[in-house]
């Protein structure tokens, strides 16, 4: 899976400050897959990777209860993200790791024709780093 992210959101989940990916819409993920991190322009890279643990969607209010310590938001940036919504989603993330060498959205392209960023998430093959050329020296 692959999750288009601000710079400061990937930044704090690849620091391990920010662990759980939040969204407005309820997110099907199997634990343990991998979630790639692009981060929108004017970065426009895919810059690391995490696993997932749990998925969680409950009302904002309860949301916020259970993970907001572990955000990477105040609650007033919580609060304005969701309002509207009567759904919250919280995806645990852990292990995550920077690449070296992030994959540019020319790379991605390359590798994947007609690519275009996500706004919510995208699923991908399970050989996308094989596609993309992620080896160890980007780790």
């Amino acid at each position: 899976m692959l999750i288009s992210l601000e710079e400061r959101h990937a930044t704090n989940i690849l620091a391990g400050t920010k662990q759980v990916e939040l969204r407005r819409r309820t997110m099907h993920v199997e634990p343990g897959s991998t979630v790639w991190l692009y981060v929108k322009k004017p970065v426009g890279a895919v810059v690391g990777f995490a696993t997932v643990g749990t998925t969680y969607s409950a009302a904002p209010n309860t949301v916020w209860r259970k993970y907001g310590a572990v955000s990477g938001l105040r609650k007033s940036e919580f609060m304005a993200y969701f309002e509207g919504s009567g759904v919250a989603s919280a995806m645990a993330l852990s292990g995550s790791k920077t690449l070296k060498t992030p994959v540019t959205l020319d790379a991605l392209r390359e590798a994947i024709p007609g690519f275009h960023p996500p706004q919510f998430y995208c699923r991908l093959s399970s050989d996308l780093p094989v596609r993309l050329g992620i080896s160890a020296s980007h780790f």
